[in-house]
């Protein structure tokens, strides 16, 4: 528990700052949390679960001191899309399913912690997280506009929803689209006069106090507590007597989504505010810390949390030192769950509707997406494909997508990585080869680069460019030298096999390979792989400065070899000279 070490050590004057920041958290979350739990279609009030204890795990578990967890808009956006299908239309049941769900995420969460999979957090890169983040928002935006204009039904899916309201804004019930408009003025008004204030606090409580004084339900208003068929709001517990074990196959997949997207979300939260605040964060015990605080949210009745980065960033523009503000602000929220509930049982659900739509609106970015068209295309494509499929296909299937997208797109980069010749400069340093760069070859000696490691699926590649690269070269060279650091990683059967078809290919060409970098690993991995060690066909180096050297003494000893053996038929020729000058004249005569 770092955060418990932390606060064994507390500085007392970091607590003024702690305690205004716990407050402000506590004014953010409540509104955005029972906001968030309306996405599930069950008792409001669940949301003031998700955040307590959650929030006390991750300050005595996590390693940031800023990050505040708690409902997220994406999380909540794909357990809705899961557990509202399989719920059949029952919000007992809808609930049973959100808490398993979340147990089975904070269980991926965990498992993945004890293998140290924390490195994976960049297994979706930045666009297509970007265009995730975007379908997610505009999918929660177009879900509450039924209940912003107070429609009495909505279909299922986005783009019949888009395609429904203007030939139903006729339909809309003006009182809950007067209460609509009063809040989002409110909501808009402070953040413009008094952008400091907690503006979705202001508007809730301005809007459930009317709600509650003029007895708006009356007027055909929906509120929660109506919403919710009546039910006791202090303190509602979920009956698991019902659950059906073999709905757990079918929650299987999106938690196991759930757990990627919320732990990538959640690493870029973290990331981000420690950098900022000058200190890091370890991955894989915030990936176990997201995965106690989501056990704890299951076990508490709650669903599953993530990274607030709304409430993160209100934590650290107050000037909260610590994680006591995530204690302080569910000390706060705890309060209000049992003090309160009577009176946010008159919470108008449009109000709500509206808070999500403001909410969600700082997750859209679509001119962040645009700005990658001229950037790099092929993030622009990823982060465009993942928001349409996200829009078209449903979240989940979009989540779905975004991840198979992320996977090949590694694969693609593993099974056709870029290469480089490289040469030197003025100075002798190695460097890519590229027009007008100024780096020239080495004669004889060709220094090739393969930016991935070999394994069974690529190395047929490299062999094949390997290859290429000989037979085009203007002159053939006398050495092949591979950067070996890059490449060889670990020990591959078939790798092994492949550079021994390759020695005895390049052999047949009159080229000799060399390996430059990891020495003593190789050699090991070349006598288990039973290849031949021969100097004349392969050469282990330890780095390319090393081969470079090594070729050039190589080439000096044979030029001074050249040059020896040129004197020496010099030398034999002047021999041969001398001896024909110098031996005696004879003279043949005939005799009779």
């Amino acid at each position: 528990m770092p955060g418990l070490g932390l606060l064994f050590n507390y500085k007392r004057e970091y607590f003024g700052y702690d305690l205004k920041a716990g407050l402000s958290v506590a004014a953010v979350a409540l509104p955005v949390a029972i906001a968030y739990t309306e996405l599930l279609g069950i008792n409001a009030i669940v949301g003031l679960y998700a955040c307590i204890f959650p929030m006390i795990i991750y300050a005595l578990f996590g390693t940031s001191r800023q990050l505040i967890t708690g409902p997220d808009a994406a999380t909540c956006a794909v357990i809705a899309a899961v557990v509202i299908p399989l719920s059949a239309g029952d919000e007992n049941t809808r609930w049973q399913l959100a808490i398993i769900m979340t147990a089975m995420t904070g269980f991926w969460c965990i498992l993945a912690s004890h293998f140290r999979l924390g490195a994976f957090t960049d297994f979706l890169s930045r666009p297509i997280l970007q265009g995730l983040l975007n379908g997610v928002a505009i999918t929660i935006m177009v879900g509450q506009i039924s209940k912003v204009f107070g429609f009495d039904t909505s279909p299922d899916h986005l783009i019949e929803k888009l395609i429904e309201v203007p030939f139903r804004l006729m339909d809309a019930h003006l009182p809950t689209l007067l209460m609509s408009a009063i809040t989002l003025a409110l909501l808009l008004g402070i953040r413009y006069f008094r952008s400091r204030w907690p503006a979705p606090l202001i508007a809730m409580v301005v809007m459930t106090y009317l709600s509650w004084q003029f007895d708006l339900a009356s007027y055909g208003i929906a509120i929660v507590n109506k919403e919710a068929g009546n039910v006791d709001l202090f303190l509602p517990v979920v009956s698991m007597s019902g659950f059906h074990p073999g709905v757990l196959r079918e929650l299987l997949v999106p938690s196991i989504n759930l757990a990627v997207i919320s732990f990538v979300s959640f690493m870029m939260t973290a990331r981000s505010f420690a950098s900022k605040n000058g200190y890091d964060v370890d991955a894989d015990q915030e990936l176990k810390a997201l995965g106690i605080a989501n056990i704890a949210a299951a076990l508490s009745q709650g669903f599953a949390v993530s990274a607030a980065s709304s409430r993160t960033a209100v934590n650290d523009s107050v000037g909260g030192k610590t994680q006591l503000v995530s204690i302080i602000a569910a000390l706060m929220i705890l309060l209000v769950l049992l003090f309160m509930t009577d009176f946010l049982a008159y919470i108008p659900l449009s109000s709500l509707g509206i808070v999500l739509i403001v909410s969600s609106w700082s997750l859209l970015s679509i001119r962040h997406i645009w700005s990658y068209r001229k950037r790099n295309k092929q993030a622009f494509t990823l982060a465009s494909f993942t928001l349409l499929a996200v829009l078209l296909t449903g979240l989940i299937n979009g989540i779905g997508f975004a991840v198979l997208l992320g996977l090949l797109q590694f694969l693609r980069i593993v099974f056709r990585p870029s290469d480089q010749l490289l040469g030197v400069d003025e100075q002798g340093m190695v460097h890519s080869m590229n027009k007008d760069n100024g780096i020239e070859p080495i004669d004889g000696l060709m220094m090739y680069r393969f930016n991935s490691p070999l394994t069974y699926f690529n190395v047929g590649y490299f062999k094949k460019r390997v290859l290429q690269l000989v037979d085009s070269a203007p002159q053939r060279p006398a050495w092949l030298a591979v950067d070996a650091a890059v490449s060889f990683t670990y020990d591959d059967v078939s790798v092994f096999a492949a550079i021994d078809e390759l020695i005895r290919e390049l052999r047949i060409k009159g080229v000799k390979l060399v390996l430059a970098g990891r020495r003593t690993e190789l050699n090991r991995w070349i006598e288990r792989n039973k290849i031949s060690l021969n100097e004349d066909d392969l050469i282990i180096a330890p780095d390319l400065y090393f081969v470079i050297r090594l070729y050039q003494s190589r080439q000096q000893i044979k030029e001074k070899q050249k040059e020896a053996r040129k004197e020496a038929l010099k030398q034999d020729a002047e021999n041969n000279d001398e001896n024909t000058v110098d031996a005696p004249t004879t003279s043949h005569t005939s005799t009779l």
